[in-house]
Formats: C-alpha cells, structure tokens, sequence
C-alpha cells in the first residue's frame, strides 16, 4: 500500500513539471509582448490621425474660420479606435 502511495504521488508531482513546463515555454516573451502593445497602440492612434488630417483638409476647403470637420472627424477616429482596439482584445 505505502508503494502505491508512493508511485502516486511521483506521477502527480511528475504532471506538475510538465505542467509547469509548458507554462514557461508558452509564456510570451518581451519582444511578443511589445508587438502586441503596439498593434493596440496604433489601431487606435491612426483613425484619430487620418480624422484630423482628413478634417482639416475638408475645413480648409471652406472660407472663414472653422474647425467643424476637424473636431467630428478626430471624435470618430475616437470612436472608430476604441472599437477596434476592443474587437483586437476581445479576439
């Protein structure tokens, strides 16, 4: 009976070693990470640019002062960015 606790217990220790393992192999590395923080970084960041370049190109096409297209275009790119930036975390 004590050999058959014995071998138990050396095949659950030797499952935990492999889990632990696996764990550290799979673990993402610093590089992976820093990839995957930029991709967020700029799914958000570039629709708020091209919203504030496109919307100073289109108030630049009208006389007088005016910032309407600038600020509705950068509140999409806003809008836009956050969506996707969650549907790129969600997935």
């Amino acid at each position: 009976m004590r050999t058959d606790n014995h071998d138990l217990l050396k095949r659950e220790v030797a499952k935990q070693v492999q889990r632990m393992k696996r764990a550290e192999q799979d673990r993402p590395t610093m590089l992976a990470q820093s990839i995957y923080l930029g991709t967020l970084g700029l799914l958000f960041v570039v629709p708020v640019v091209l919203g504030a370049y496109t919307g100073r190109w289109l108030d630049g096409l009208y006389e007088g002062y005016s910032i309407r297209w600038t600020l509705s275009l950068i509140i999409l790119g806003v809008v836009i960015g956050a969506v996707s930036t969650y549907q790129f975390v969600k997935d």
